[in-house]
């Protein structure tokens, strides 16, 4: 049976993406500062204004207002010609320390504070709420087919702009792609959608060849193209006002980009501006984790994993495991290895994975998974031996 898949993905100068990319380089600079910083941070981009709110307690100063210049400028929004430019935009500053009441369930877990309870000297969970992680065996990186190549084709777009392989080239993009399934396997691409800002005068025909010869073609393997596999290359005829000026932007406003492409579920709480202590980004990534091990293993062809958890608690109040029905043990089998095997708890999980680090930012922009180009302590395969 044929069926069919798309997920997209953006560029960094994308606004929506620009915002997660100052929201991580934010909380990288005060981890860098002070490794148990308590960082919340939102970024809103619009014409000539970045806004920068949240909640950050942290010991020491750090220039936030230079962080923010710094990563525009990196992103390649140095003109007004391009719709924004990291020299002369306003930036507005809104932040607070956290919140006395959420600390209170953070510092020390309610555990901690329950005689009827071994530990002591736990950080509880940063939020309530419910956290995803997925991988699949469709592609060496263990993600789905379609956000992978969409990922390639969007970091290929900044790469040719950045190296003056397509010169007029502006830092605003988007990609999507489609994947041809047959018997829940992928066969081939069958469209590829790009949307890439440009300089004025530029004709269409220019662009689409550029874009196919120095994107496309370099980035999916031939024998996935076939003569009925469509490109769409900007099917509005012109993309020149882009960036902040084109679209308001927000953090967390790309969490299907950063996760699955949509081939697997989402919790709903973003990841970019938040510190390790909130579980919806490290609870998220162990999740990764543990799918990504028990695939690898054999032990399933794709595995879903829930876990939740309540403010303040620093257990999880629930583990749920789907393996399609392509696992060679029963998904209760799974949750028990898991639970005997791996500490779940916040402080755990921030030890196993050294995320007192900055290392955020390089992952704010094409995915927080799959990246086989990064050393990410998530994307390990050192628990493989367990689901064996």
């Amino acid at each position: 049976m044929k069926n069919y898949f798309s997920s997209e993905s953006v560029t960094e100068g994308h606004p929506d993406k620009m915002c997660d990319l100052i929201s991580d380089a934010i909380l990288d600079a005060m981890i860098e500062k002070d490794p148990n910083a308590r960082v919340a941070c939102e970024t809103t981009a619009s014409p000539g204004l970045i806004h920068v709110m949240g909640e950050i307690t942290v010991n020491g100063y750090v220039d936030i207002e230079k962080v923010v210049r710094n990563t525009v400028r990196e992103i390649g929004y140095v003109s007004k010609t391009d719709g924004f430019d990291a020299d002369t935009c306003a930036v507005l500053l809104s932040i607070n320390a956290q919140s006395p009441d959420i600390a209170l369930g953070v510092n020390h877990s309610f555990e901690s504070k329950n005689e009827f309870f071994a530990e002591k000297s736990d950080l509880g969970a940063g939020d309530q709420g419910m956290m995803f992680g997925y991988a699949c065996d469709e592609t060496p990186e263990f993600m789905p087919m379609a956000i992978v190549l969409a990922h390639k084709l969007t970091h290929r777009l900044a790469l040719v702009r950045k190296n003056n392989t397509i010169n007029y080239l502006c830092p605003d993009g988007k990609s999507q792609v489609t994947i041809e399934y047959d018997d829940d396997k992928p066969v081939r691409v069958d469209t590829v959608v790009i949307a890439a800002q440009h300089h004025s005068g530029i004709s269409q025909g220019r662009i689409r060849r550029d874009i196919v010869s120095q994107v496309i073609e370099s980035e999916i393997s031939a024998h996935l193209l076939d003569d009925r596999t469509k490109f769409l290359i900007n099917t509005t005829g012109r993309f020149v006002v882009g960036g902040p000026t084109g679209d308001t932007g927000l953090t967390g406003r790309k969490i299907i980009v950063d996760t699955y492409g949509g081939y697997a579920r989402h919790g709903g709480g973003a990841f970019s501006g938040k510190d390790p202590t909130k579980v919806d980004r490290t609870a998220s990534y162990a999740m990764r984790y543990l799918a990504k091990n028990i695939v690898a293993s054999g032990a399933a062809k794709k595995c879903e994993i829930q876990v939740a958890y309540a403010i303040g608690v620093s257990k999880p109040v629930s583990l749920c495991i789907n393996t399609y029905g392509t696992g060679k043990w029963t998904e209760q089998e799974l949750r028990e290895i898991i639970w005997e095997n791996i500490d779940l708890r916040p402080t755990a999980l921030i030890d196993r994975f050294n995320m007192r680090r900055p290392i955020y930012k390089q992952i704010a922009a094409y995915g927080h998974f799959g990246r086989n180009d990064l050393d990410l302590p998530w994307e390990k395969l050192d628990s493989v031996h367990l689901f064996k």
